[in-house]
């Protein structure tokens, strides 16, 4: 038995299997998820067995950064280069098929994707009709990061992050 095994009495009643019990017991919160991470990681170097547990985030918000203005050139740019790197892919895929140089079929893939995706970059910011002239980046973010250990393991895992000096109360 090793020394972060669940602890049974002899002679109780069975260990509770539902839902409820095995999703839920938090061991500890974070308010960063590098701190939930390097906590998980702790108890894993320690011979802990996490695959019993979980980091489940809190709180969630969507937050969208605006990075600048979008014009329908800088849309047409951004298809551009998407088309490009396209082109280049089918271009390859067809050159693996047939006999020859490939450079021709890179270039050529590569000058068609651009083209295309420029066209359609375009016309895709165009058809918003001045709805969302931005570029923006999306990050789903948590207001608290818990720990959650399953199949018994809450008080063993607790235990662990105690001796490392990492659990904070819940």
């Amino acid at each position: 038995m090793t020394a972060f095994a669940p602890r049974t009495v002899p002679f109780q009643a069975p260990p509770r299997f539902d839902a409820t019990y095995l999703a839920w017991n938090t061991v500890a919160s974070f308010d960063d998820y590098a701190d939930a991470q390097r906590a998980v990681d702790t108890l894993s170097d320690d011979g802990f067995p996490v695959e019993h547990l979980d980091i489940v985030g809190s709180d969630l918000r969507l937050v969208e950064r605006v990075t600048g203005r979008l014009t329908k050139g800088r849309a047409a740019g951004a298809g551009a280069l998407s088309g490009l790197w396209f082109g280049l892919f089918i271009g390859l895929v067809l050159g693996i098929f047939s006999e020859g140089p490939w450079a021709g079929l890179l270039l050529v893939g590569a000058a068609i994707g651009a083209v295309w995706g420029a066209v359609f970059g375009y016309l895709g910011h165009a058809a918003t009709r001045g709805t969302r002239d931005f570029a923006s980046a999306r990050t789903l973010t948590a207001a608290r990061y818990d720990i959650v250990a399953r199949n018994g393991y809450a008080d063993a895992a607790r235990s662990g992050l105690d001796t490392g000096g990492l659990r904070t109360a819940v």
